[in-house]
């Protein structure tokens, strides 16, 4: 099975792809399938999000391109910036995933969010489309083509896979990471 653990160049050449929402790119750890058929393991520092266009450089020196899979979203559109600006403002309230486009705002399927920005006099269609939301100024972003900036062994013990902290009942103040068998 390929395995990969870094990020390569933004112009490395590509081998295969990968294709996944949102959700499953906020796991920093996890077993998938290459566009090509193949099955790849990554395991990159807590916190990481993949982003649509990152590379990763698996063990063999072959390059990964990860792409954001269409989900079913919420659009949001206003008559004006200041509006679409409110509307963004009361969504970073909330710590909502967003995305800025030109002209229009999209996150996750909500209808409690959907209400709110009708109320703010926005219009609130649903769409399909690849989701790549803001990375936010604390996240932990990652520079194209750098490697991680620690010298921890992420790779996890054969034939298991470490569940991070976005997993469900993970995190900081919940239960600790636990050791999950490879199906």
């Amino acid at each position: 099975m390929l395995f990969a653990e870094s990020f390569a160049a933004a112009d490395a050449p590509v081998s295969d792809h990968l294709v996944l929402p949102y959700d499953a790119r906020c796991r920093s750890r996890q077993r998938v399938r290459l566009v090509g058929g193949e099955e790849m393991g990554y395991v990159l520092p807590a916190g990481t999000v993949l982003r649509h266009g990152d590379r990763l450089l698996a063990g063999d020196g072959r390059v990964v391109e990860v792409a954001a899979a269409p989900e079913e979203l919420l659009e949001v559109r206003a008559r004006d910036s200041l509006l679409l600006t409110r509307a963004a403002y009361h969504l970073g309230n909330r710590h909502v995933p967003v995305q800025l486009g030109d002209g229009f705002l999209r996150l996750q399927p909500d209808h409690v969010l959907g209400d709110m920005l009708r109320r703010l006099a926005c219009s609130v269609s649903e769409v399909v489309a690849p989701f790549d939301p803001e990375g936010g100024a604390y996240g932990a972003a990652h520079g194209h083509g750098e490697a991680p900036a620690h010298g921890h062994d992420y790779r996890p013990t054969k034939g298991r896979r470490v569940v991070d902290a976005h997993d469900p009942g993970q995190g900081p103040h919940r239960s600790p990471a636990k050791i999950h068998e490879f199906k």
